[in-house]
C-alpha cells in the first residue's frame, strides 16, 4: 500500500512546488509521470485534481485579501474594480479551453513537447526580463480591464504544456506594466477560477475513473500539493523583493536540456 503511494506523493510536492513559479507544473508532472512510469488515464486525472490543492493554498495564504474584496463589493470601486478585472482575464481561458480541451489532451501531452517548450519559454523569460523596464502598476486593484484582458490572453498559450500558466500570466504582467510582485499576485488570483474550472471539468468528464484507491492517492498528493504550495508561494514572493525572474528562464533552459538527454537515451 506505502509503495503504490509514494509516486502520488512525488507528484503532490511537484505540483506544489512549481504550480505558481514560472517553470510549469503541468509539464515537470508530466515528465515526473514519465520517469515514475505513472501515466495512466488514472494519473493523469490525478495530475489534474491536485491542482485544487494548490489553489486552497493560495485562498489560505491570501485569505485576508480575498475577504476584504469580497466584504468591499458594495461598497469599495476597487473590490469591484479587481473583481472584474480577474472575471475578464479568466474569460480567453474559458473559450479557448472548451474549445480545444481535447485536442490538447490528446495531442500535445507529450515529454517532447514539455522539453520544447520548457527551453523556448525560459529564453522568453530572459528576453522579457531585459525589455521589461518600466512599471505603471504596482497593486493588482489598479490593473485596468484592458490589461487584464491582454494578460488572459498571454494564459492561453500556457495550454501548451511545458509553457507555464504562472510564466505566461506574469511575464504578459511585466510586459504590461505591472510590477513583478503585482504580477505574480494577480497571477495567483487568476489561478483561482481558471484551475477550478479545469480540474472541475477534467474531474466530470472522467468521473467514471475514481474509486476508493484512487482517492486515496489523490488525498495524499493532496495534502503534499496543499503543503508546499503553502510554503512555495510564501518563499516566492520575499524572493520577488530582492530578484528578478531570470533564475526561473535559465532553469527552464537547464531542465529543458537535462530532460532531452534524458528522453533520447530512453529511446
Amino acid at each position: 500500500m506505502l509503495d503504490n503511494l509514494l509516486d502520488p506523493l512525488i507528484l503532490g510536492v511537484v505540483e506544489g512546488v512549481t504550480e505558481f513559479i514560472p517553470v510549469s507544473s503541468t509539464g515537470h508532472l508530466i515528465l515526473a509521470g514519465h520517469l515514475l512510469g505513472y501515466q495512466d488515464a488514472r494519473a493523469e486525472l490525478l495530475e489534474i485534481v491536485i491542482q485544487l490543492a494548490a489553489i486552497l493554498a493560495v485562498c489560505v495564504l491570501y485569505a485576508g485579501r480575498l475577504l476584504h474584496v469580497v466584504a468591499g463589493l458594495p461598497t469599495r470601486v476597487e473590490a469591484r474594480r479587481f473583481v472584474l478585472a480577474v472575471t475578464v482575464a479568466f474569460v480567453p481561458s474559458v473559450v479557448l479551453g472548451l474549445v480545444l480541451h481535447d485536442f490538447i489532451k490528446n495531442v500535445l501531452f507529450s515529454p517532447w513537447v514539455v522539453v520544447a517548450a520548457l527551453i523556448v519559454g525560459g529564453i522568453a523569460i530572459l528576453l522579457i526580463e531585459r525589455a521589461a523596464k518600466w512599471a505603471r502598476y504596482h497593486d493588482t486593484d489598479q490593473v485596468p480591464l484592458g490589461v487584464a484582458l491582454a494578460i488572459g490572453f498571454c494564459q492561453t498559450v500556457s495550454m501548451i504544456p511545458g509553457v507555464s500558466r504562472a510564466g505566461a500570466t506574469i511575464m504578459g504582467g511585466l510586459l504590461l506594466g505591472l510590477d513583478r510582485r503585482a504580477a505574480a499576485e494577480f497571477s495567483f488570483f487568476l489561478a483561482i477560477p481558471t484551475m477550478l474550472g479545469a480540474s472541475v471539468l477534467d474531474l466530470w468528464k472522467n468521473r467514471d475513473l475514481l474509486d476508493a484507491s484512487l482517492g486515496l492517492e489523490i488525498a495524499v498528493a493532496s495534502v503534499a500539493a496543499f503543503v508546499t504550495a503553502m510554503i512555495v508561494v510564501r518563499a516566492f514572493v520575499t524572493f520577488l523583493g530582492r530578484h528578478t525572474f531570470a533564475p526561473f528562464g535559465w532553469y527552464r533552459i537547464a531542465a529543458g536540456l537535462v530532460m532531452t538527454a534524458v528522453l533520447l537515451g530512453g529511446l
